[in-house]
């Protein structure tokens, strides 16, 4: 019923298409994911050896086939531990809301509702990057969305303040003991100062690229935080999303919070900065 017939072709369902479809369409997503890294070379040299594998049987060639469908059935647990960081960022990507954002709020024929905007006070923050740029004060600051990164907030000091050009400043300053860490804001609060984040492991990397960039680019590669980092050498702004990163000035880093996080009209706290 649900059958295609080629012309000295053999049948062809509709679900058939669908597999293959569902099949390219995974492939597609985990090149995405491992693009640039050391493990699309692992990838690569797997999707060959079971290519081969698929030859070979339907050659029958019997001992051969039977060592290589061996090493594909025993070597599947031994890919989980080494691609266990690339199948947790694939896991991590996929169970958020902001995977089918990135597509419009579609995934095949289904739509999601994705129009949520984490609330956040914009402008402190530029305000605070700036001075630190202008003063060449190095900081390492991260933003939440959905995943509120908790065991990264567990390794810093808790701080629970609202946000403040003057504390971020002060947290930041060179003889401070809470400077050398990332502060992550979260839900329009800075949690935590001096947290420790994973570094990233991306190969292309130039080795120019400093620890604090590394671990920006970490932790926006394993979350879909953002973060911004301040050279202390250079006094350069720097944006990272999804593990790429974007210099900028002040004002291109409002507009990217802006659009990042939504323009909303944000109360005045009581206390005085």
């Amino acid at each position: 019923m649900f059958n295609f017939i080629i012309p000295g072709f053999i049948d062809i369902r509709i679900l058939d298409i669908i597999d293959i479809l569902l099949v390219a369409y995974l492939l597609f997503e985990l090149y995405r994911l491992l693009r640039g890294t050391v493990a699309i070379n692992i990838l690569i040299g797997i999707i060959a050896i079971f290519l081969i594998w698929q030859l070979v049987d339907a050659l029958k060639m019997e001992l051969l086939s039977q060592m290589l469908g061996g090493f594909i059935s025993v070597g599947f647990i031994a890919l989980i531990v080494i691609f266990q960081q690339e199948i947790r960022r694939f896991l991590l990507a996929l169970g958020t809301p902001t995977y089918f954002q990135k597509r419009k709020g579609k995934f095949l024929f289904w739509n999601f509702d994705t129009n949520y905007k984490a609330e956040l006070d914009i402008d402190k923050i530029v305000v605070a990057t700036q001075r630190m740029a202008d003063a060449r004060q190095g900081a390492l600051i991260v933003i939440t969305e959905h995943n509120d990164l908790r065991h990264y907030v567990q390794t810093g000091i808790r701080i629970d303040a609202l946000i403040s050009p003057i504390l971020i400043e002060s947290i930041f300053y060179k003889n401070n003991p809470l400077h050398d860490g990332a502060l992550i804001i979260s839900n329009n609060k800075i949690l935590a100062a001096a947290c420790i984040l994973p570094v990233s492991d991306n190969s292309s990397l130039p080795a120019r690229v400093g620890l604090r960039h590394r671990a920006a680019i970490g932790i926006t590669e394993q979350s879909d935080a953002v973060a911004i980092v301040v050279s202390e050498q250079s006094g350069k702004i720097t944006f990272c999303k999804e593990g790429k990163r974007t210099p900028c000035q002040p004002v291109k880093l409002k507009d990217i919070l802006e659009e990042e996080f939504g323009n909303k009209p944000m109360k005045e706290p009581s206390d005085s900065e």
